[in-house]
Order: C-alpha cells, then sequence, then structure tokens
C-alpha cells in the first residue's frame, strides 16, 4: 500500500477511536444515572442475588474495561504508528 492509503486507514482508525470513546462516555453517564442499590455490596460479593439495576450497572462497568477502552486504545495506537526507519547501506 501507498503511504496516502496508508495515511487515510490510520485517520479512519483515529476516527473510529473518537467514535468508541464517545460510546464509552455515554455508557459511563447512562451507568452514573442507574441508582445504587442499598445491598449492591452485598450482591457483588454473591450474598444475594443481583437486581436489574446492580447487574445492568456491572455488566456496563465489564464492557467499558473489557471491551471498549481496550478497542480504543488499540485503534489510537496503530493509527499513530509509524514504521521504523530504513537503515540505507
Amino acid at each position: 500500500m501507498s503511504e496516502t492509503e496508508d495515511a487515510a486507514i490510520q485517520a479512519r482508525a483515529q476516527e473510529l477511536a473518537a467514535e468508541v470513546e464517545a460510546l464509552a462516555a455515554k455508557l459511563r453517564d447512562f451507568h452514573d444515572n442507574i441508582p445504587v442499590s442499598p445491598q449492591e455490596a452485598v450482591m457483588l460479593l454473591d450474598e444475594e442475588d443481583m437486581d436489574f439495576a446492580t447487574a445492568l450497572r456491572s455488566t456496563i462497568e465489564c464492557l467499558l474495561a473489557d471491551r471498549l477502552e481496550p478497542v480504543a486504545v488499540e485503534l489510537k495506537k496503530w493509527a499513530a504508528y509509524r514504521p521504523p526507519a530504513k537503515v540505507k547501506k
């Protein structure tokens, strides 16, 4: 591929990273607006069944940490990638 094609792909990777980060921010806002159960600590220790709100909050936390944040990091890494300089002989 040409440098121009690489640059276009990297620009798109950066755009997608920004979109993933925007989605993550929306999910954090949504999470923060879900009421916290007074029994949440007990539920998270598996001493009591989770209610809907606690299960949803927990799922969002996992999605952010395990899926969306790593995707954004990887896309940004590749968007910033520069091949090593070729050594002339």
